[in-house]
C-alpha cells in the first residue's frame, strides 16, 4: 500500500490511534478500518478480514443493542494482560496498550451509555478464556481502577478541607486587620493599600480550598464513573476461526 493511501486510511482512524494509544505500525495490534477492533493482524492483510468484522459486527449490534459495543481482537489471551504480573489470572493488570485502547474508545462513547466489551479470540484461545475467568478478571480490573480513583477523589476532598481549615482562619484574621488599619489611619492612600494588602493575603490564602473544591475534583470523578461503566459492562468473548 502506497504512503498516500494509508495517510488517507490514517485520517479514518478512531482517536486512541490516532493519539499514539495504539499504532498500525506496532506489529502487535491493528485497529480494523471498519470496526475499530484490535486485531492481532499485519497491515497488508487488513482488508482480507474485513468482511468478517463486519458480520460479526452486526450480529453483536443485535445481540446488545442498548449498550455500545467495544470491541478487541487479539491473538492470544496473554495479550491482553500485564505479562510482568505475578498476580493469580484473575488479579492481573491488564496490558497498558490494551487498557488505553478499551478506555479511549469508552471515552468517546456517549457518557451515560452501557457498554459491552467484546473479546475476538481464536476458537482454543476463546476457551481458555472462559475456563481462567476472563470476565472476572476484566470485571475486577476495572472496579480497582474505579476504587484507586474513588480513593484519589477522598484523599483530595481530605486535603480539601485541610487547606480550607488554614485559609479561613487566615481570610477572618486578615479582614480584621484590614478593618483596624482603616479605623486607626483612616482613608488615606497608605491606609488603603496597606488594609486592601491583608485583604489580598486573606484570600490567596483560600485559593488553593476554592481551586480543589470547584475544580480538581472533576477529572477523578469522570475517571471513576467511565472505570464503574466499564466494570458493569457486559463481556462477550467471542471465537473466531
Amino acid at each position: 500500500m502506497s504512503v498516500a493511501g494509508r495517510e488517507c486510511i490514517q485520517e479514518l482512524l478512531p482517536a486512541p490511534i490516532r493519539a499514539g494509544a495504539l499504532s498500525w505500525r506496532n506489529p502487535c495490534y491493528f485497529l480494523g478500518l471498519t470496526t475499530g477492533t484490535l486485531e492481532p493482524a499485519p497491515w497488508p492483510y487488513a482488508d482480507l478480514r474485513q468482511a468478517a468484522v463486519q458480520r460479526l459486527s452486526v450480529d453483536m449490534a443485535s445481540n446488545f443493542s442498548d449498550r455500545q459495543i467495544i470491541e478487541v481482537r487479539v491473538a492470544e489471551l496473554a495479550q491482553l494482560f500485564n505479562s510482568l504480573d505475578p498476580s493469580p489470572f484473575t488479579e492481573r493488570d491488564l496490558d497498558d496498550k490494551a487498557a488505553e485502547y478499551i478506555v479511549g474508545w469508552a471515552r468517546e462513547l456517549p457518557r451515560y451509555a452501557k457498554l459491552a466489551i467484546a473479546i475476538h479470540l481464536p476458537a482454543f484461545e476463546a476457551k481458555k478464556a472462559e475456563e481462567r475467568g476472563l470476565r472476572l478478571a476484566l470485571r475486577n480490573y476495572f472496579q480497582q481502577r474505579a476504587e484507586a480513583e474513588q480513593r484519589e477523589l477522598n484523599e483530595l476532598f481530605r486535603n480539601g478541607r485541610r487547606y480550607a481549615a488554614i485559609g479561613l482562619p487566615i481570610l477572618v484574621v486578615c479582614f480584621m486587620l484590614s478593618q483596624i488599619v482603616r479605623s486607626r489611619l483612616g482613608t488615606g492612600p497608605l491606609a488603603s493599600t496597606i488594609a486592601e494588602s491583608f485583604l489580598l493575603v486573606g484570600w490567596v490564602a483560600n485559593w488553593k480550598p476554592i481551586e480543589t473544591f470547584l475544580y480538581d475534583w472533576w477529572p477523578l470523578k469522570r475517571r471513576r464513573d467511565l472505570y464503574r461503566r466499564l466494570a458493569a459492562a457486559e463481556i462477550v468473548i467471542e471465537p473466531t476461526d
